[in-house]
């Protein structure tokens, strides 16, 4: 299988969260699609690449050591800048369908943990993802 691209690895790590308690929503789906639309560092992505990262994705979290492989690719191929980037982008799957599994909780702190995340920064992330998702 061939090295994953710092995109790969980014949309690698929003699948795996949305997947992260066995169901992909559609509010984690739909976020998936707007985040690739709008955020600065998928200005230069190919939409049509898209299905073929989320199956490389899946191919990879099938085998016996997936999710660490996914986090391996992840410090392998993403630049340290990217680090929050990519922690930033699991919260917002996360947090798109309003509730969190104990599930997703574990992955963010195997992420933060394996990217070797600042605490507060995380904090702040994640304290800002719920402000964005709060309903009336």
């Amino acid at each position: 299988m061939a090295k994953p691209t710092p995109h790969d690895a980014l949309i690698h790590i929003m699948v795996t969260m949305s997947a992260a308690d066995r169901t992909m929503t559609d509010n984690e789906l739909a976020k998936m699609g707007d985040i690739i639309k709008t955020l600065p560092v998928f200005a230069d992505y190919d939409m049509e690449d898209l299905m073929a990262a989320a199956a490389q994705c899946t191919t990879i979290l099938q085998e016996d050591n997936g999710l660490d492989q996914i986090m391996t690719n992840a410090q392998e191929v993403l630049p340290k800048k990217l680090y929050e980037t990519a922690y930033a982008l699991a919260v917002e799957i996360a947090a798109a369908d309003l509730h969190l599994e104990q599930e997703e909780l574990r992955l963010l702190q195997i992420l933060r943990d394996r990217l070797d995340l600042d605490r507060l920064a995380c904090a702040a992330i994640e304290r800002g993802a719920k402000a964005r998702h709060q309903t009336l």
